[in-house]
């Protein structure tokens, strides 16, 4: 009995250590790797560029005054609608009408004077032509006494000489014409005495055209006097809507064209007719982007709504914000529900840069490049051949086959070769390198408003 116990543990014994121990491990078969397919077939690819921008409206304008006091009228709002020529704002005219007042009576007394000193020219000159016309026939009637004189004295010195007159007569002929010559250079010495007045004539004119530019001086403070009057009134420029409002009533402002810093700017009015994007485009990405493009554009405050929107402006030049380099896009938005959209927002905006509707497509992994070309595995009844082919747009999953393929053909997906590695590497990057841009976007816009 004892034997038979023992011959069982040792058969237990020897059948444990044959199941622990050791075997040879047999080389594992590997299972061939499964070829994933996909179809050749009609469908739309878009390449889209990703960024985002600020909205803003057709026209903004900051209203400012001219002249400077107290805001004693403020009829509108914030939100508020406003025509053009409507009141926005009125200063205390009361300092600007006592000075159009004192320049109303400064440019009185200047006419008065200018009429005064027109007045006295015309005296002077009717007063020179009397005088003249005087002088001149003293002039003449003097000068025909001296003639008759000096004839006399030359009849009466012949006959002193033949003894027909006396001495006396003589004399009294030379006293006659002593005394005519005395009156010929009194008469020469009135005429010039009338070039002197001439002379004081001729101030005369000059004092008229003092007073008249005088007057016109008067005449331009009244009108900047009026103008600084009606510069306590502003009136809206443009129809718009009041977007914000700085000012109450009893606020001093200072005039924004005598404060050095050029004033504060009281209220701004926006055109909301028209509703743009500006948007920040990576340098890289600005070589797709050309005017009459179709965007998608998207707002956190409406997260449920896609705004339709047309790339309508390029900027020529780039601008550098911590060293990076991007390009102003200007976007027109479309659509009834523009306008849910307010100023200042920040925007969402997809471009799309290239479109095709009924292009021959396939998975970007299907795509195998090599050697500066592009190829792809066909399966065929006989087995996978590879083709040439040429490609165009590409969304990063799938892309359009211009050359090499047919609609229904079956490529291979390369999964596992290098080639599909690239596929996936590419994709990848691409999708690095959409957030890196967008990351540099909002870092370029950021850095601007700073």
């Amino acid at each position: 009995m004892k034997k038979a116990l023992l011959l069982l543990v040792l058969a237990l014994a020897a059948a444990a250590a044959w199941k622990w121990r050791p075997h040879a491990q047999a080389p594992a078969r590997s299972a061939a790797p499964e070829q994933r397919v996909a179809e050749v077939k009609k469908g739309a690819v878009r390449l889209v560029v990703q960024t985002t921008g600020k909205v803003v409206p057709l026209e903004e304008v900051a209203i400012k005054c001219k002249a400077s006091g107290e805001v004693v009228k403020l009829p509108v709002d914030v939100s508020d609608a406003v025509k053009k020529g409507s009141l926005l704002l009125q200063l205390d005219p009361s300092n600007e009408e006592r000075s159009v007042k004192r320049a109303e009576i400064a440019l009185a007394v200047s006419e008065a004077r200018l009429a005064q000193a027109r007045l006295n020219l015309q005296v002077a000159e009717r007063d020179l032509a009397t005088e003249r016309s005087r002088a001149l026939a003293a002039l003449e009637s003097a000068e025909v006494r001296d003639r008759e004189a000096q004839a006399r004295l030359s009849r009466v010195s012949q006959l002193l000489k033949q003894n027909v007159t006396n001495p006396e007569e003589y004399d009294a002929a030379r006293s006659a014409q002593a005394e005519a010559e005395a009156g010929l250079r009194n008469a020469r010495v009135r005429i010039e005495e009338l070039k002197t007045r001439e002379i004081a004539i001729e101030s005369r004119r000059q004092d008229l055209k003092i007073a008249e530019a005088q007057v016109e001086s008067d005449r331009l403070a009244l009108s900047d006097a009026r103008e600084r009057l009606s510069d306590t009134t502003v009136t809206a420029p443009m129809d718009g809507v009041v977007a914000d409002r700085n000012v109450q009533v009893g606020t001093i402002i200072a005039s924004a064209i005598s404060n050095v810093g050029g004033g504060a700017t009281v209220m701004t009015i926006v055109d909301l007719s028209k509703i743009f994007v500006l948007a920040a485009v990576d340098e890289s990405d600005i070589g797709r982007i050309a005017a009459g493009q179709r965007a998608r554009i998207t707002v956190d405050a409406h997260r449920d709504v896609s705004f339709p929107g047309e790339v309508v402006r390029v900027a020529a030049k780039g601008v550098e914000a911590s060293n990076v380099v991007t390009f102003e896009v200007k976007i027109e938005v479309k659509g009834p529900r523009r306008a849910l959209l307010k100023p200042a927002m920040t925007a969402n905006i997809e471009i799309v840069a290239a479109e095709r509707d009924n292009a021959l497509v396939a998975p970007v992994a299907a795509v195998i490049r090599r050697d500066g070309g592009a190829f792809a595995k066909v399966k065929t009844a006989s087995g996978v051949e590879e083709r040439p082919i040429k490609t165009g747009v590409s969304d990063g999953e799938i892309i359009e086959i211009v050359e090499g393929l047919e609609e229904g053909d079956r490529v291979v997906l390369q999964k596992s070769d290098a080639s599909s590695r690239w596929s996936r590497e590419a994709i990848q990057a691409r999708s690095e390198e959409n957030r890196e841009r967008m990351r540099r976007n909002m870092m370029g816009g950021a850095a601007r408003q700073r």
